[in-house]
């Protein structure tokens, strides 16, 4: 029987239904310490930055996998100031370079899910109510016009039309 990866599923899940599948965890860290050296709350930090706070790693796994970068040889330790901070080696960026595109996919599962970090904040409860009544009244309306594509395309035009009205209330959008 074949070994099939199975690809991050829905709300950019790794393919365990964990947020990183086997190994993404350390090569995540190899990349950001190839980045930038940093010691253990840098990475913590900027691991939690790059996942707009939707991931939130903790010490308990961040220190371990940075001890096994360090015994595999693809990051070494320099003190500074009290603290251990991590230096990717040679061999550790060669690593990350062969890996350049699982890394990719890894920051790009981070960007996605981080546009959905935004659910977290209080005002979108105001917004996602309505938002789920309108997609239900358009899925039943569907239902009871059995694939009419008139109605197909009315429902799909309203919606297009209430997101570019939606967004041209942004205000970044304003300033250009």
């Amino acid at each position: 029987m074949m070994n099939a990866r199975r690809t991050p599923g829905p709300g950019g899940l790794g393919p365990t239904g964990r947020f990183f599948g086997p190994g993404e965890l350390r090569l995540a860290i190899l990349a950001l310490i190839a980045e930038q050296p940093g010691h253990g709350y840098q990475v913590m930090s900027r691991l939690a930055d790059r996942f707009n706070g939707t991931y939130e790693p903790s010490a308990g796994s961040i220190y371990p996998t940075l001890q096994l970068l360090e015994d595999e040889g693809l990051v070494r330790v320099e003190p500074a100031d009290g603290r251990k901070v991590y230096h990717v080696t040679e061999e550790g960026r060669r690593a990350a370079d062969e890996q350049a595109e699982e890394i990719e996919r890894l920051w790009g599962r981070a960007a996605s899910r981080g546009e959905w970090g935004m659910f977290r904040e209080p005002e979108a409860a105001e917004i996602i109510g309505p938002a789920l009544r309108l997609v239900k009244a358009a899925v039943k309306t569907l239902a009871h016009a059995h694939g009419d594509p008139r109605v197909v395309e009315q429902i799909q035009e309203i919606f297009v039309d209430t997101r570019r009205r939606i967004e041209r209330l942004d205000p970044r959008r304003q300033r250009s």
